[in-house]
Protein backbone atom coordinates (compact mmCIF):
# COMPACT_ATOMS: atom_id res chain seq x y z
CA UNK A 1 0.00 0.00 0.00
CA UNK A 2 1.74 3.31 -0.85
CA UNK A 3 1.64 6.55 1.87
CA UNK A 4 0.43 10.13 0.61
CA UNK A 5 1.67 13.37 2.38
CA UNK A 6 -1.00 15.43 3.32
CA UNK A 7 -0.57 17.40 0.50
CA UNK A 8 -0.68 15.47 -1.94
CA UNK A 9 -3.91 13.64 -0.19
CA UNK A 10 -5.81 17.36 -0.46
CA UNK A 11 -4.67 17.73 -3.92
CA UNK A 12 -6.46 13.82 -5.09
CA UNK A 13 -9.51 14.85 -3.19
CA UNK A 14 -9.65 17.87 -4.88
CA UNK A 15 -8.98 16.41 -8.51
CA UNK A 16 -12.06 13.90 -7.37
CA UNK A 17 -14.20 16.37 -6.73
CA UNK A 18 -16.04 16.20 -9.94
CA UNK A 19 -15.93 12.34 -10.72
CA UNK A 20 -18.43 9.87 -10.19
CA UNK A 21 -18.04 6.17 -9.13
CA UNK A 22 -16.60 3.90 -11.63
CA UNK A 23 -17.12 0.55 -9.89
CA UNK A 24 -20.09 -0.62 -6.98
CA UNK A 25 -18.91 -2.80 -4.19
CA UNK A 26 -22.05 -4.97 -3.49
CA UNK A 27 -23.00 -7.88 -1.44
CA UNK A 28 -20.74 -10.33 -2.76
CA UNK A 29 -17.23 -7.66 -0.98
CA UNK A 30 -14.19 -7.72 -3.04
CA UNK A 31 -14.82 -10.98 -5.93
CA UNK A 32 -11.90 -11.48 -8.22
CA UNK A 33 -14.30 -10.02 -10.83
CA UNK A 34 -14.47 -6.85 -9.22
CA UNK A 35 -10.92 -6.52 -8.20
CA UNK A 36 -9.76 -6.95 -12.46
CA UNK A 37 -12.66 -3.91 -12.65
CA UNK A 38 -10.80 -1.62 -10.35
CA UNK A 39 -7.34 -2.51 -11.99
CA UNK A 40 -8.38 -1.15 -15.32
CA UNK A 41 -9.82 1.40 -14.03
CA UNK A 42 -6.70 2.46 -12.02
CA UNK A 43 -4.64 1.71 -15.05
CA UNK A 44 -6.65 4.28 -17.20
CA UNK A 45 -7.08 6.97 -14.40
CA UNK A 46 -5.36 6.53 -11.87
CA UNK A 47 -7.87 8.69 -9.63
CA UNK A 48 -11.23 6.29 -8.96
CA UNK A 49 -13.64 6.39 -7.13
CA UNK A 50 -15.70 3.22 -5.66
CA UNK A 51 -19.12 2.96 -4.34
CA UNK A 52 -19.43 0.19 -1.43
CA UNK A 53 -23.18 -0.91 -0.90
CA UNK A 54 -24.69 -2.17 2.03
CA UNK A 55 -21.65 -2.43 4.67
CA UNK A 56 -21.45 -0.25 7.40
CA UNK A 57 -18.28 2.00 9.01
CA UNK A 58 -16.57 -0.06 9.34
CA UNK A 59 -16.89 -2.92 7.19
CA UNK A 60 -16.09 0.08 4.39
CA UNK A 61 -13.15 0.79 6.35
CA UNK A 62 -11.72 -2.45 6.52
CA UNK A 63 -13.01 -2.92 2.96
CA UNK A 64 -11.16 -0.19 1.78
CA UNK A 65 -7.68 -1.30 3.49
CA UNK A 66 -8.11 -4.45 1.95
CA UNK A 67 -8.87 -2.89 -1.79
CA UNK A 68 -5.62 -0.84 -1.50
CA UNK A 69 -3.68 -3.59 -0.45
CA UNK A 70 -5.00 -6.04 -3.10
CA UNK A 71 -4.20 -3.41 -5.60
CA UNK A 72 -1.54 -1.83 -4.04
CA UNK A 73 -2.76 1.40 -3.99
CA UNK A 74 -3.20 4.41 -1.67
CA UNK A 75 -6.35 5.38 0.04
CA UNK A 76 -7.17 9.19 -0.47
CA UNK A 77 -10.58 9.81 0.93
CA UNK A 78 -13.98 7.77 3.01
CA UNK A 79 -16.78 9.95 2.79
CA UNK A 80 -20.12 7.84 2.81
CA UNK A 81 -20.55 5.21 0.80
CA UNK A 82 -17.93 6.60 -1.54
CA UNK A 83 -14.19 5.07 -1.33
CA UNK A 84 -11.26 7.28 -3.26
CA UNK A 85 -8.56 5.72 -4.39
CA UNK A 86 -5.13 6.51 -6.35
CA UNK A 87 -2.23 4.52 -7.47
CA UNK A 88 0.46 5.70 -10.16
CA UNK A 89 0.02 4.44 -13.43
CA UNK A 90 2.36 1.13 -14.51
CA UNK A 91 4.09 0.54 -16.95
CA UNK A 92 2.33 -2.11 -19.55
CA UNK A 93 4.88 -4.67 -20.78
CA UNK A 94 3.72 -3.59 -24.38
CA UNK A 95 4.93 0.01 -24.10
CA UNK A 96 7.99 -0.94 -21.73
CA UNK A 97 9.88 -3.05 -24.54
CA UNK A 98 7.87 -1.82 -27.95
CA UNK A 99 8.32 -4.25 -30.61
CA UNK A 100 10.07 -2.83 -34.31
CA UNK A 101 7.18 -1.28 -36.28
CA UNK A 102 6.95 -1.21 -39.86
CA UNK A 103 7.54 2.25 -41.50
CA UNK A 104 3.89 3.40 -42.41
CA UNK A 105 2.65 3.40 -45.93
CA UNK A 106 2.77 6.79 -47.92
CA UNK A 107 -1.06 6.86 -48.05
CA UNK A 108 -1.91 6.13 -44.55
CA UNK A 109 1.04 9.04 -43.13
CA UNK A 110 -0.82 11.35 -44.28
CA UNK A 111 -2.73 13.70 -41.58
CA UNK A 112 -6.21 14.50 -42.34
CA UNK A 113 -5.43 17.99 -43.35
CA UNK A 114 -3.03 16.81 -46.06
CA UNK A 115 -5.89 14.30 -47.23
CA UNK A 116 -8.52 17.19 -47.23
CA UNK A 117 -5.81 19.70 -49.40
CA UNK A 118 -5.37 16.56 -51.82
CA UNK A 119 -8.63 16.75 -51.99
CA UNK A 120 -9.21 20.16 -52.51
CA UNK A 121 -6.57 20.24 -55.40
CA UNK A 122 -8.12 17.41 -57.39
CA UNK A 123 -11.32 19.03 -57.55
CA UNK A 124 -9.89 21.94 -58.62
CA UNK A 125 -7.71 20.54 -61.14
CA UNK A 126 -11.31 18.77 -62.32
CA UNK A 127 -13.00 22.07 -62.75
CA UNK A 128 -10.19 23.46 -64.27
CA UNK A 129 -10.21 20.73 -67.19
CA UNK A 130 -13.91 21.16 -67.34
CA UNK A 131 -13.83 25.18 -67.51
CA UNK A 132 -10.70 24.74 -69.81
CA UNK A 133 -12.64 22.62 -72.52
CA UNK A 134 -15.00 26.36 -72.70
CA UNK A 135 -11.76 28.27 -73.51
CA UNK A 136 -12.58 30.08 -70.14
CA UNK A 137 -9.38 30.78 -67.76
CA UNK A 138 -9.60 29.69 -64.47
CA UNK A 139 -8.45 31.13 -61.50
CA UNK A 140 -9.14 29.46 -57.83
CA UNK A 141 -11.52 32.03 -56.34
CA UNK A 142 -12.54 34.70 -58.33
CA UNK A 143 -15.05 34.05 -61.26
CA UNK A 144 -14.63 33.22 -64.19
CA UNK A 145 -15.52 35.46 -66.95
CA UNK A 146 -15.83 35.26 -70.92
CA UNK A 147 -16.14 38.93 -72.64
CA UNK A 148 -18.37 38.96 -76.06
CA UNK A 149 -18.31 41.82 -78.25
CA UNK A 150 -21.31 44.24 -77.91
CA UNK A 151 -22.44 43.59 -81.44
CA UNK A 152 -22.83 39.76 -80.71
CA UNK A 153 -25.38 38.18 -78.48
CA UNK A 154 -24.32 36.24 -75.41
CA UNK A 155 -26.50 33.05 -76.49
CA UNK A 156 -25.29 29.66 -77.25
CA UNK A 157 -23.72 29.98 -80.17
CA UNK A 158 -20.62 32.51 -78.50
CA UNK A 159 -19.39 29.10 -76.91
CA UNK A 160 -17.35 26.65 -78.84
CA UNK A 161 -19.71 24.13 -77.63
CA UNK A 162 -22.78 24.28 -75.65
CA UNK A 163 -21.66 23.98 -72.05
CA UNK A 164 -23.51 21.55 -69.74
CA UNK A 165 -25.78 22.71 -67.19
CA UNK A 166 -25.81 26.02 -69.02
CA UNK A 167 -28.30 28.09 -66.91
CA UNK A 168 -30.03 31.90 -67.04
CA UNK A 169 -27.57 33.84 -64.36
CA UNK A 170 -28.74 37.74 -64.95
CA UNK A 171 -31.54 39.59 -65.43
CA UNK A 172 -30.78 40.17 -69.39
CA UNK A 173 -30.39 38.13 -72.49
CA UNK A 174 -26.59 38.57 -72.10
CA UNK A 175 -25.54 37.02 -68.97
CA UNK A 176 -25.37 33.16 -68.43
CA UNK A 177 -23.73 31.07 -66.31
CA UNK A 178 -22.00 27.45 -66.53
CA UNK A 179 -21.41 25.92 -63.74
CA UNK A 180 -20.96 27.32 -60.25
CA UNK A 181 -18.98 30.54 -61.22
CA UNK A 182 -18.18 31.04 -64.90
CA UNK A 183 -20.09 33.88 -66.39
CA UNK A 184 -20.56 35.52 -70.05
CA UNK A 185 -20.74 39.52 -70.15
CA UNK A 186 -21.30 41.89 -72.92
CA UNK A 187 -18.45 44.08 -73.31
CA UNK A 188 -20.37 47.62 -73.72
CA UNK A 189 -16.75 49.52 -74.21
CA UNK A 190 -15.81 48.63 -70.52
CA UNK A 191 -12.76 47.03 -69.82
Amino acid sequence: MTELTPAERSDLRARAHHLNPVVTVAGNGLTPAVLAEIERALQAHELIKVKVQGAEREQREALMQELCTAVDAAPVQHIGSILVVWRARREDEKTAAPAEKKPARASTAKSAAAFAAAARRAALAKASAEYTAFGAATTARAPMTATVPSTQKATASAFTGSPPGRRRAGPGPNVWACGPTLLVRENNGRS
